[in-house]
């Protein structure tokens, strides 16, 4: 698999609601270093596993629009906009954030993520 389908793995529909699609794709060594307009968070394999469950916990569906994605033999960028559906209004599609990340890719698994985003 080439290193941009990981990527693409990571963003498919409802898959950042569910820790055990997630986990296979994740690098034992996985960190996350991400600047959010909350301040800087870094995290290992356990605490993005956390997250998802805290995604799952919160919000009944999850898409991400891509609007750019490059690759650079191990190395992803991408561009996307998170949206969620929450538990209280399901029907209503409400944006998240707007997110940039650079994607190490090793063994071909999620292996350093170097990202940005801004709640809408």
């Amino acid at each position: 698999m080439n290193p941009k389908d990981v990527v693409l793995d990571l963003y498919k529909s409802d898959v950042l609601l569910n820790k055990d699609l997630v986990k296979p794709l994740l690098h034992p060594d996985i960190t996350v270093d991400w600047n959010s307009s909350k301040g800087f968070i870094q995290m290992n394999h356990d605490d993005v596993l956390q997250l998802c469950d805290q995604l799952n916990k919160a919000y009944v569906r999850s898409k991400i629009r891509i609007s750019h994605i490059l690759q650079e033999n191990n190395t992803v960028c991408v561009r996307f906009s998170h949206f969620v559906k929450t538990i209280e209004n399901p029907r209503e599609e409400m944006l998240l954030a707007h997110f940039f990340a650079i994607w190490e890719i090793k063994d071909n698994l999620l292996y350093k993520c170097y990202q940005m985003s801004q709640f809408s």
